[in-house]
């Protein structure tokens, strides 16, 4: 490392040119100067560099921008940018039509947009300055300064008091305590509600009073800001008097975030290093990557196709009006003839004609469509968190909605990826026994072979380990309790009586952030050695003959998911140094070089076939030499600022070897109410479940046979590095597939509910290891391409576990899955920080909130209390989501056909020119008012089936699966309907009118009456036929269907009947009175309506009396059932009747 100091430009000259070991990238570091004070003459010259303010901007606008700014986002959609051009050809060219009728639609559309958005930044702006404003006490000059947090400077050094939240990220100088720790609790940040031990650098944290730290002459050197919370590299220089400064390693133990809490620590001096949007929170603020449900995929492939429609309608009358004006005699009129120049803009004027037939046609574009499906997922998505079956008491919170834009997805999940530690497992450990060279100890059972106090109605079992094993044993237990990062409560109010540790026994409770550390201190306690608190850097124990052993705490080595195990180095009461360190086998076995290795090793796989979790524990005795090297080379390690992880790594690698083995801990980890019954459902309901974990093989099986993941009769295919160690992951790929594909060849398990007795039920297992080689691209492309063969297996299993996955493995399983060639729609649940990478891969992620923090159920898109609530997410409100906005995409496109159809028709009665058929009140109205509510309350409240049923029969979820409802088929029979409907209505009105174009006093009825008439049967025609597939009435159905309809009339009274000052002609007046005053006119509405209803109603009576789905039959059943009941109760009523 660099010690020259002696100038600024010296310092660049050295690390710049000539970098020192780690430090190549000094680009990427900032120096704080503690209190912004200059350091020592002749050591560095000060150099104050820029860092934004503490203010916190969570909001997108401002007063000044909102306005572009959000017309440019809204006019990003297409189908806005598209009504907007129509807008303009209207109001640039003559068009047929009012630019009203384009204009008030998208106005309205825009505003309605902008005025949600604009509110929801407004509280974002209210919730920031609340955040900015409030005060903090900041030491300057050697007093206490109160200010506003936003005028937080990085440097400043801060005064935080218990409960207080930290206002930025710090870090720690300095504590109320006198070992220098302070307690916090992270629950707004990962949802944590433990209390964590921070520790305050030690050589600061004597300075506990504001005189003592305005003497302090410090500089931080850390790394630029970035988004983990749980990593962070730096080191403090420390200068006193004209000596070389003091280097000490900073690292996340130091750092306190913006955000957490300060609990049991009476204050705390700290200097803000990352201030305002670049603490980690604020990073942490960035946005998902936006997801897309099927049903908007094909709702954007609809409106290609009707846009080519549009398109095709416009060129055909426009080719057409040409046509028509080559003769002659049907050119324009003798008193509206063209001069010689119009006469030769032919493309100038059959361009302008295609634009107006555009606009005139537009309408089967449906703008509000987009409105109408935002509100309904909006509003839908209120249901979820309304229902109190997804309630739970234990944690006081039911289902949370992230995210409102994949509700009908949930009813289109084909695989489901779960997590297994608190997803499908409580998560709440319990001890449950530990082996130490062979011999079995049992909590309150049996220790050193005798049978303890309450252990009556327990076999006894011969665990003697005889007088060599003693100390062993002993230095096994002592392990346990010194190996781990647990805090011990040491005060409790119950009943208002405080409690705490009584002649160091008793009544303290552990907390930690790890559940597994908690029960085996637990567990050591039970055995007869108690964990007492770490005092002055010395942690105590209070052994059997209830003496109290001291061990001071020199180095611990955190645990990670990589190294799978943690150590500590204590020095014992006598002078010895120790090196102890508990975790998974995998990560200890290799490292033993001494023990009773084969029966510990054969007591932690019967154990883990018990579906126990386990973990192994050993130790080494150093000498001081070899800990002095120790502490060199992590020293080394930590004061790195470039790779630091790199380095530790490498370092504790070096570290951890040569253990002696003493034995092995088994911690039951419960399955979660109802999981089991979940699982089945889900099998039932079509979809394929994978457990994804990063447990041993043994103890992820026992639990996948719990959760009848597997059943008994399931034969367990495996893909494991243990058999491709025997035997080439070619041909093991090649014999798993020719096994599974033996009974139906080709067929895959797609088409079975993987619960049938005619085919052999298959469950793949998979590990980590195995996985990285199927996913390795080949070399030389000899082998074949193993990711096809392993998806081919897969595809043809009922269930797959995959064990001892790295978190970004999850990821890459999940990915898989997704780009097949199927496309499967894929669901990703889990619980902790590990599951975030699949959890935002898959189509849909939900998050459990559970007690590995609330990393999962913030990056996921629903957050749900247990694993059981799925089952109602899926099967009731995903089925319900799915057919509501299914039912309203069909619909749109529909009633828009049978709008503007018989416009298009009408221009081979008008020569072309362009005429509209509907008055300009009712083209603007016609999405807005009059056909809007009724499919919006619709595609809100429909139940075709009771809840309840969808619950009992899982099946059901099968007539929905692959966007069932929204296939070409579909939308091609509701486009012709409309087709069908909108001919009914033109030529059954143009028939029907012929004869009765003069009303009783001889005044005649004109185009606008015509197209009135045409309207009016419309309206009534795609209302009544939303009323006909309603199967769940309620009073609101009612009021909103005829509500719809009695608006339209009224408003057609009003609107013809009433000279509006406004306008300066009234084409409508007094037409729609008119008209139902002519009898025709009403049997032609009548006639019509029920003739376009017809054709849909016999199409739906033969279907079901045909070819019925099983929703169907059971809607049939039902009724049948409820006139079967209604039967009985009215004989039952006449029968007492008649008694009487």
């Amino acid at each position: 490392m660099c010690t020259k100091r002696s100038g600024w430009v010296r310092l660049l000259y050295y690390r710049y040119l000539y970098p020192c070991t780690g430090e190549e990238n000094w680009v990427d570091s900032r120096t704080v100067y503690i209190g912004h004070r200059e350091p020592p003459p002749g050591t560095e010259a000060y150099i104050p560099q820029r860092f934004p303010d503490n203010r916190i901007v969570s909001s997108k606008y401002t007063f000044w921008n909102f306005v572009p700014k959000n017309l440019f986002e809204q006019f990003r959609r297409i189908a806005n940018f598209y009504f907007l051009i129509i807008f303009l050809v209207q109001l640039i060219i003559d068009t047929p039509t009012s630019p009203i009728t384009s204009g008030l639609p998208l106005f309205f559309v825009i505003t309605v947009t902008a005025i949600k958005q604009g509110y929801e930044d407004w509280l974002r702006h209210k919730a920031d300055n609340a955040v900015n404003q409030c005060p903090v006490h900041i030491i300057q000059h050697g007093k206490v300064v109160r200010k506003q947090s936003h005028k937080l400077r990085v440097g400043d050094i801060v005064l935080v008091k218990e409960d207080e939240t930290f206002p930025c990220d710090l870090i720690l100088l300095s504590t109320s305590r006198d070992d220098g720790t302070c307690f916090v609790t992270t629950a707004s940040l990962d949802g944590e509600s433990s209390h964590k031990t921070y520790y305050a650098v030690q050589d600061t944290k004597s300075f506990n009073t504001e005189q003592e730290l305005d003497t302090l002459r410090a500089t931080i050197e850390c790394e630029q800001p970035q988004p983990d919370l749980y990593k962070f590299v730096g080191r403090i220089n420390i200068y006193q008097e004209r000596d070389e400064p003091i280097a000490r390693p900073l690292g996340s133990e130091n750092v306190l975030l913006r955000g957490a809490t300060l609990k049991n620590t009476e204050y705390v001096y700290a200097v803000a290093i990352y201030t305002g949007m670049e603490t980690k929170m604020a990073l942490n603020y960035q946005s998902k990557s936006q997801k897309r449900s099927a049903v908007e995929k094909s709702m954007n492939a609809f409106l290609i196709v009707y846009l080519c429609i549009l398109l095709s309608k416009a060129l055909i009358n426009t080719v057409l009006k040409y046509v028509w004006q080559a003769n002659p005699n049907r050119d324009e009129p003798w008193y509206n003839e063209k001069t010689e120049s119009e006469r030769q803009r032919h493309l100038i004027r059959a361009f302008t004609d295609f634009l107006a037939f555009m606009v005139l046609f537009n309408y089967i574009i449906p703008v509000s469509m987009y409105v109408t499906v935002e509100m309904q997922k909006f509003l839908g998505s209120y249901f979820i968190t309304w229902d109190e079956e997804m309630f739970d008491d234990e944690i006081g919170e039911g289902a949370l909605v992230n995210t409102s834009d994949l509700n009908e997805e949930l009813g289109q999940v084909e695989y489901i990826f779960t997590d297994k530690t608190g997803t499908l497992t409580e998560n709440n450990m319990e001890f449950i026994e530990c082996c130490v060279d062979g011999h079995v100890y049992v909590p309150h059972a049996i220790c050193n072979g005798q049978i303890l106090p309450g252990a009556l109605g327990i076999d006894m079992i011969d665990s003697s380990p005889g007088p060599d094993g003693k100390e062993h044993e002993e230095l096994f237990f002592r392990a346990l309790c010194l190996c781990h990062t647990v805090q011990v409560k040491e005060e409790e109010t119950v009943d208002g009586i405080k409690r705490g540790i009584h002649q160091g026994k008793g009544t303290s409770f552990y907390i930690s952030s790890s559940p597994d550390e908690v029960a085996l201190v637990e567990g050591m306690k039970r055995l007869g050695f108690t964990y007492l608190r770490l005092k002055d850097n010395h942690m105590e124990i209070l052994n059997r003959e209830d003496e109290i052993e001291r061990f001071e705490l020199l180095e611990v080595l955190n645990f990670d998911s990589v190294r799978r195990r943690m150590s500590v180095i204590v020095r014992s009461g006598t002078g010895e140094l120790y090196l102890f360190c508990k975790g998974a086998d995998s990560s200890i076995f290799p490292r033993v070089i001494s023990g009773k290795v084969e029966q510990v090793r054969a007591r932690v796989e019967h154990n883990a076939v018990e579906g126990l979790r386990t973990l192994c524990v050993a130790y080494k005795l150093l000498t001081f030499e070899e800990y002095q090297d120790i502490c060199q080379l992590l020293e080394t390690a930590k004061l790195a600022l470039q790779e630091r992880d790199k380095k530790l790594a490498e370092a504790y690698d070096a570290i951890e070897r040569d253990f002696i083995l003493l034995g092995a801990t088994a911690v039951e980890d419960r399955l979660q109410d109802k999981a089991a019954d979940t699982i089945e459902s889900l099998h039932k309901a079509g979809m394929k479940v994978w457990v994804l974990t990063g447990d041993k093989m043994e103890t992820a099986a026992a639990t996948c046979y719990a959760s009848k993941l597997f059943r008994r009769s399931t034969q367990i295919l495996e893909l494991t590095t243990k058999r491709t160690e025997e035997q080439n992951l070619h041909d093991v790929l090649f014999d798993l597939s020719r096994t599974v594909l033996r009974q139906h060849g080709s067929l895959t398990r797609d088409t079975f509910s993987g619960l049938s007795n005619e085919f052999q039920d298959y469950g793949l297992i998979i590990d980590g290891a195995t996985l990285t080689a199927v996913m390795k691209p080949d070399q030389d492309g000899s082998t074949g391409n193993y990711k096809e063969i392993f998806l081919e297996i897969c595809r043809n299993c009922s269930a797959v576990l995959c064990c001892r996955m790295a978190p970004l493995q999850k990821a890459q399983i999940v990915k898989l899955i997704k780009f097949s060639k199927e496309h499967p729609i894929t669901l990703a649940i889990g619980d902790g920080a590990n599951d975030v990478s699949m959890i935002l891969e898959a189509h849909v992620g939900i998050g459990i909130m559970g007690k590995e923090g609330r990393q999962a159920a913030r990056n996921s898109d629903y957050a749900i209390p247990k694993f059981k609530h799925l089952k109602k997410m899926l099967l009731v409100h995903g089925h319900y989501y799915y057919i509501r906005i299914a039912e309203l995409v069909q619909y749109f496109f529909y009633k828009n056909v049978c709008f503007i159809f018989p416009q298009f028709l009408y221009q081979f009665f008008c020569g072309f020119s362009q005429q509209p058929l509907y008055d300009t009140a009712y083209l603007t109205l016609y999405n807005i008012s009059f056909t809007s509510l009724p499919i919006l309350l619709y595609s809100l409240i429909e139940q075709h089936i009771n809840m309840d049923i969808l619950k009992r029969d899982p099946s059901l979820y099968r007539d929905i699966a692959k966007n069932s409802l929204l296939r070409w088929r579909i939308f091609i029979y509701w486009t012709f309907l409309g087709v069908f409907d909108a001919v009914v209505f033109f030529f059954g009105a143009y028939f029907l009118f012929d004869n009765t174009t003069f009303t009783s006093n001889g005044q005649m009825f004109g185009n606008w009456t015509f197209g009135t008439l045409v309207f009016t049967v419309l309206v009534f025609t795609v209302t009544l036929k939303l009323a006909l597939d309603t199967h769940y009435w309620t009073w609101i159905n009612h009021f909103v269907i005829w509500g719809s309809l009695l608006f339209y009339v009224v408003f057609s009274l009003l609107w013809g009947g009433i000279i509006w000052p406004f306008l300066n002609y009234q084409r409508m007046y007094y037409v729609f009175m008119q008209m139902l005053s002519s009898g025709p006119a009403w049997l032609c509405i009548i006639l019509l309506i029920t003739v376009s209803l017809l054709p849909d109603v016999v199409k739906k009576v033969m279907c079901r009396a045909l070819w019925p789905t099983t929703t169907e039959r059971i809607q049939t059943k039902r009724k049948c059932l409820n006139v079967e009941q209604s039967t009985i109760f009215m004989l039952s009523q006449t029968s007492s009747s008649i008694s009487f």
